[in-house]
C-alpha cells in the first residue's frame, strides 16, 4: 500500500492525476446513462446504444490511463509505440463492450455481476496493452503480487459497479454505479502503477518511431472532448429518459386512478405504485403503502407466493385493511414495463359486493323475496328433515293457509296493496310462533306452518285459532285490517308419514274449511279427499265452459202487479256439464269468484243478455247479476260501456243487480263506480235486501233504481207475522225513498195477493213464469204471438202483449 502511495505522491504530476480521475468520472457516469437507455431499448437501437455505451467506456479507460501517464515522470526519455496504444484502446472498447452487453440480457439476474467482471477484464487488458507501448530507455521490471492484486481489485469493484448502476431508477443508484466503475478503472491504473520498476540502461534508446507525450497528449485530449460529447449526451439522454419516464408515470397513475379496481405495481414482492382505489381500499394512503410488501397487505402468504409464480390465475385471499379488518379479494397478476424496467402489476378485485350477493342469491335460493319467509323448497327440505327424526310416539303438524278472497284485494286495492298484506300476514304470523315453528310461502297466498314436538293434536287446533286471532287484528289500512285466511292441519304420523302426503292432506282440510264458511280450521280426514278432488275438477271444467258452450243463459220474467204487464226479465246463468249434467248456480258462483274465472263469464253473461235484449222489439228491461269481483274490477264500467256499444241496446233497459255484500268491501270505491255506471244511463238494483249487510244507509249513499226484496221473506208472509212485518216496512221503505220495489220468489196466489194489497210494485217467481229459453217467451218479446207450453204460460190475467 506505501509503495502505491508513493508512485502517486512521488512519480506522478498530481494535477494530472486529478484530471484522470475527474475524466475517469465523467466516463463511468456516461457510460452507466448510455447504458441504462440501451436496456430501455429494442431491437436495433438497443445495439447502437449498447456501441455508443461500449465506446464511452473504452475511451474514458483508456483516457484515463494515458492521462495518468502524462502525469507520471520516470527522469528518463520515454514515448510511445503507435501500434500497441492503437490496439490497448481497441480492447477497451471491444472488452468492456462485451461485458455491458452481458450485463443487460434479459431475465438474468447473474448477468450484471458477470458482465461487470468482463468490464473489469476489459480494464487490466487495456491497461497493461498500454504499458506495453511504453518505451523507455531502462528496463521496466514488474511487481508480480501488486499485478495480481490490481487484476483481482478491477474485477471485484468492476463486478459491484455495474448491479448497482442497473438497479434502480433513483438517482443514487446511477451515482454509485459511476463510482464503483471510476474506483475500478483507477484503483487498478495506480495499483498496477505501483508494481512497476525501471532501471535505466544507457544501451537501449528510444525508437524514432515512438509517438512523443507531446502527441499522445492531443490524442488523450481528442480523447477527453469524445467523452465530454458522450457524458453530455447521456446527461440529455437520461434527462429525456427521466422526463419521460415521469410522463409515463403519470400517464400510467393517471389511467390506474380512473381504474375502479385497485391496482399495484411491484417490484418482485415490493410495492412501487398504487392507485387511489386499492389506497381507499385498505383505507391507507398510497405514500404509505410505496416501499412495503405485498404481505403486509396481503397476509396470506401461500396465496402471495402463488400470485408471484405467475400461474396467470385469479388468486383468492384476503386483504387487511387499515383497521386490521380483513375482506376477501381476488388478485390477478400481469407483468408491464413500468419506467423501462419490467414489473408487474396485480389487479386487486375487491370481492365484497360479490361475496354479499352471493350470499343473498342463496338466500334468495332458501327464501321469499316479498316476506322474507322461508320459501318452498327450504320448507320441503326442513319438514323432511323433522319427519326423519321423529322419535317414536312424536308427532308434527303441518298447517297450511290461505287467504280468503285475496284476489279481490289485489283488484280492489292493487298489487302493492297485496303485497302489503302478504308482508303483514308474514309478520302477524311468525309473531306469534314458538322456537322450531316455521312458517313459510309457498307461494300466492299459500302459506305453511311446520309445528313438530307437539304433545297431540289439540295442540295444533290451538296454534290454528291463535293465527287466525293474529290475522283479525285491527289496522288503520283498509286492506290489513281483520285478514281472513283459512287453515287445513295434517298430523304426522296420524295421517300420513311422507311429506308429499303430509302437505295434499293439509290442503285437502284447508279446502274443507274454505268451503265451510273460510276464516276457520279443519283437521284432515279420511272422507274429504274425495270431496277435494271433486271440487278441483269442477274448478277445471268451468274454466273450459265457455269455449265448450256449456253455459247458457235462461230467462225469468218481472211482471208490474198492479198492470200485470211484463216490464223485463233477469237473465239467470245455468251450468249443464258433458258429463254430471245440470249443475246448480249456488254451486258453481262461488268457485267461480274464489278462483277469479267469473271475471270471463260475467263479461260473457252481460254480452249475451245485452245482445238478446237489442233483438226485442218490445223496449223490456234485462236484468243482470254482477258479482263483487266484477264491480271492483277496474276495467269494469269500460267493459260495460264498450258492451252497450257493441250490442245496440239502450242504456236504460240494462239493469245491473248488486247485492249489498259487495258494496261493504271498499265503500268509497263501491260508490264512484256504481256512480259511473249510473252516467253511462243504466239502471242499478238492490238485490236480496233484508239478507246480509242490509243498511238504511245504503239506500241513502248509493245511487240505486229499485229493492228486490229476498224470496225468503216472501214465502213466510202468509204463514210468520215477523216476516210479514218486514216485507211491509220494506214496501213503505220503497215509497218513502221512491224506490220501485220487486218482490223475488212469488210462488203462490196467496203471496201475490198479500203484495197487491200492500201496493207492492213489481213481482218475481214461478207463479209469474219459470226460467227458461227466451224463445219460450217470444210472444212477450216481440210484437207476434207463438204457441206456448202449459206451464211456461202466464197465468190468468196477466198481460202478455
Amino acid at each position: 500500500m506505501l509503495k502505491i502511495y508513493s508512485c502517486i505522491a512521488n512519480a506522478h504530476d498530481l494535477r494530472l492525476v486529478v484530471l484522470a480521475a475527474l475524466v475517469c468520472a465523467l466516463a463511468s457516469f456516461a457510460a452507466i446513462n448510455l447504458l441504462r437507455h440501451a436496456r430501455g431499448s429494442v431491437d436495433r437501437m438497443r445495439g447502437v446504444w449498447l456501441a455508443v455505451s461500449a465506446v464511452s467506456t473504452g475511451f474514458g479507460i483508456w483516457a484515463t490511463h494515458f492521462i495518468a501517464m502524462l502525469a507520471f515522470t520516470p527522469g528518463i526519455p520515454s514515448g510511445y509505440n503507435i501500434a500497441l496504444t492503437a490496439l490497448s484502446l481497441v480492447a477497451a472498447i471491444l472488452l468492456t463492450g462485451a461485458g455491458l452487453a452481458i450485463s443487460i440480457i434479459p431475465n438474468w439476474r447473474h448477468g450484471p455481476w458477470l458482465g461487470g467482471a468482463v468490464v473489469a477484464g476489459g480494464i487490466a487488458a487495456m491497461h497493461y496493452t498500454g504499458m506495453a507501448a511504453f518505451e523507455i530507455e531502462g528496463v521496466i521490471l514488474w511487481d508480480p503480487i501488486l499485478v495480481a492484486a490490481s487484476i483481482v481489485i478491477g474485477a471485484l469493484i468492476g463486478a459491484i459497479a455495474l448491479p448497482v448502476g442497473l438497479h434502480g431508477q433513483q438517482e443514487k443508484y446511477k451515482i454509485g454505479g459511476a463510482g464503483l466503475l471510476t474506483l475500478a478503472i483507477c484503483s487498478h491504473h495506480f495499483t498496477a502503477m505501483g508494481a512497476v520498476g525501471i532501471i535505466p540502461d544507457p544501451t537501449i534508446t528510444v525508437p524514432q518511431s515512438a509517438l512523443p507525450a507531446g502527441w499522445l497528449a492531443i490524442g488523450v485530449a481528442m480523447a477527453g472532448f469524445a467523452i465530454i460529447g458522450l457524458a453530455l449526451a447521456g446527461a440529455v439522454l437520461d434527462i429525456r429518459d427521466r422526463r419521460r419516464s415521469e410522463l409515463e408515470v403519470d400517464r400510467m397513475r393517471d389511467l390506474a386512478n380512473a381504474s375502479v379496481e385497485g391496482l399495484l405495481v411491484c417490484d418482485g414482492d415490493t410495492i412501487v405504485s398504487v392507485n387511489t382505489s386499492f389506497a381507499s381500499l385498505t383505507g391507507l394512503s398510497a405514500s404509505s403503502l410505496v416501499g412495503a410488501r405485498l404481505e403486509s397487505c396481503f397476509p396470506d402468504r401461500a396465496a402471495c407466493a402463488k400470485l408471484l409464480a405467475g400461474s396467470n390465475q385469479p388468486v383468492e385471499t384476503t386483504l387487511r385493511h387499515a383497521d386490521g379488518s380483513t375482506s376477501s379479494a381476488e388478485l390477478i397478476l400481469r407483468p408491464i414495463v413500468y419506467a423501462g424496467r419490467p414489473h408487474h402489476v396485480v389487479a386487486v378485485r375487491d370481492l365484497q359486493a360479490r361475496k354479499e350477493a352471493e350470499r343473498h342469491i342463496r338466500y334468495l335460493a332458501h327464501h321469499d323475496a316479498l316476506t322474507s319467509l322461508p320459501n318452498r323448497s327450504h320448507f320441503h327440505a326442513r319438514l323432511d328433515q323433522e319427519i326423519a327424526g321423529l322419535s317414536k310416539g312424536g308427532r308434527l303438524a303441518v298447517l297450511c293457509l290461505d287467504l280468503d278472497r285475496f284476489k279481490e284485494v289485489n283488484d280492489l286495492f292493487g298489487h302493492a296493496a297485496g303485497d302489503t298484506v302478504l308482508q303483514t300476514v308474514a309478520s302477524r304470523v311468525t309473531g306469534v310462533l314458538r322456537d322450531r315453528e316455521v312458517m313459510a310461502r309457498l307461494g300466492g297466498d299459500e302459506f305453511a306452518i311446520l309445528m313438530p314436538g307437539i304433545a297431540n293434536p289439540a295442540a295444533a287446533g290451538r296454534l290454528a285459532e291463535t293465527v287466525l286471532e293474529a290475522l283479525r287484528a285491527k289496522s288503520d289500512a283498509p286492506e290489513t285490517n281483520a285478514i281472513s285466511a283459512s287453515i287445513g292441519i295434517a298430523i304426522c304420523p296420524d295421517d300420513a308419514c311422507d311429506r308429499e302426503t303430509l302437505l295434499s292432506h293439509a290442503d285437502t282440510a284447508l279446502y274443507r274449511a274454505k268451503t265451510e264458511g273460510r276464516n276457520t280450521w279443519r283437521f284432515f280426514e279420511a272422507g274429504m279427499g274425495a270431496e277435494v278432488r271433486e271440487r278441483r275438477l269442477l274448478e277445471h271444467d268451468l274454466r273450459l265452459a265457455i269455449a265448450r258452450e256449456e253455459l247458457r243463459l235462461v230467462y225469468q220474467p218481472q211482471a208490474d202487479i198492479a198492470s200485470k204487464a211484463v216490464t223485463g226479465f233477469e237473465a239467470l246463468l245455468r251450468w249443464k256439464h258433458p258429463t254430471r249434467g245440470e249443475i246448480s248456480p249456488a254451486v258453481f258462483i262461488p268457485i267461480a269468484e274464489e278462483t277469479g274465472s267469473i271475471l270471463e263469464i260475467g263479461d260473457w253473461v252481460m254480452k249475451t243478455a245485452c245482445r238478446e235484449a237489442a233483438t226485442w222489439t218490445k223496449p223490456l228491461t234485462i236484468a243482470v247479476n254482477v258479482s263483487a269481483v266484477q264491480l271492483y274490477n277496474p276495467d269494469f264500467v269500460k267493459e260495460l260501456h264498450q258492451i252497450l256499444l257493441e250490442t245496440g241496446l239502450s242504456p236504460s233497459r240494462l239493469e245491473i243487480e248488486i247485492t249489498e255484500t259487495a258494496l261493504v268491501r271498499d265503500f268509497d270505491r263501491a260508490l264512484m263506480t256504481l256512480r259511473l255506471i249510473k252516467a253511462l244511463g243504466i239502471r242499478i238494483a238492490m238485490d236480496d235486501f233484508g239478507t246480509g249487510y242490509s243498511s238504511l244507509s245504503n239506500l241513502r249513499a248509493f245511487p240505486f233504481d229499485k229493492i228486490k226484496i229476498d224470496g225468503s221473506f216472501i214465502k213466510s208472509v202468509n204463514t210468520n207475522e215477523q216476516a210479514a212485518t218486514i216485507v211491509r216496512a220494506v214496501l213503505g221503505l220503497g215509497r218513502g225513498l221512491g224506490l220501485p220495489v220487486l218482490a223475488e220468489g212469488v210462488e203462490t196466489d196467496a203471496e201475490l195477493d198479500f203484495l197487491q194489497q200492500e201496493s207492492c210494485d213489481i213481482a218475481q217467481g214461478y207463479l209469474l213464469g219459470r226460467p227458461a229459453d227466451i224463445g219460450q217467451f217470444r210472444n212477450l218479446t216481440h210484437n207476434e204471438a207463438v204457441p206456448q207450453r202449459s206451464e211456461d204460460r202466464a197465468p190468468a190475467g196477466m198481460k202478455v202483449a
